[in-house]
């Protein structure tokens, strides 16, 4: 086959197969935009809510990790995550476990401590994947919380602890009796047939007066 041959069919390949690579190309550069629109917003999610943790959406986010930075499957059908991604799923494991300590004694401030450094590394890694330029410090100090918001969401933590304990039976519902509410014209009542009592009783006895029938 001569080279003219050749480069005929090697023209004929790329016209027939061009297209066909170039819509693959067009749908591989759409799903990582998707992917990394996911991973933004799930970013500026937990971002905006990183000052009240105990919110609906924040741990609905902190769900969602697994998912979004979870990477993508290769041409050949296997799992594909860069390092960013995998910094991403290490972090939120090791905050994870460590959020799910079984711990029968109340949180101290050094597992608290420990809680948002964890937490702050978490966001750190995310913000570097998805293109943000933050600093730790920049993550941990720059939320803001109302303070109402902040004993509110404090309260409603210690209602829920409290409740759980009554309805488990691990902590007993004190009661303490301060008055019973009273009739008045019942006790007035009880008064008058006390003192028509006290009349006919005589040292100890009931005095009983017989009378005859008519």
């Amino acid at each position: 086959m001569t080279d003219t041959a050749i480069t005929n069919i090697a023209i004929i390949f790329a016209t027939l197969l061009g297209p066909i690579f170039a819509v693959q190309a067009q749908k591989a550069i759409e799903k990582w935009r998707d992917r990394q629109a996911q991973k933004t917003n799930l970013f500026q999610q937990l971002m905006a809510t990183r000052g009240s943790r105990l919110s609906r959406e924040h741990v609905q986010g902190l769900n969602m990790i697994d998912i979004v930075f979870y990477g993508h499957k290769s041409f050949f059908g296997k799992d594909s995550r860069s390092a960013q991604e995998q910094a991403v799923l290490n972090a939120w494991k090791e905050y994870h476990d460590h959020l799910n300590v079984d711990n029968d004694q109340p949180p101290t401030e050094v597992w608290g401590d420990k809680r948002d450094e964890l937490f702050v590394t978490l966001l750190y890694v995310m913000a570097q994947d998805v293109g943000f330029q933050f600093d730790r410090v920049q993550i941990k100090k720059g939320s803001y919380l109302p303070r109402g918001h902040f004993e509110l969401e404090d309260e409603q933590t210690t209602l829920r602890k409290l409740t759980t304990e009554v309805l488990s039976g691990d902590r007993p519902l004190k009661m303490d009796v301060v008055s019973f509410a009273t009739d008045e014209e019942a006790l007035k009542a009880q008064i008058n047939l006390q003192t028509k009592l006290a009349t006919v009783i005589e040292d100890g006895s009931l005095a009983v007066t017989v009378k005859e029938a008519p």
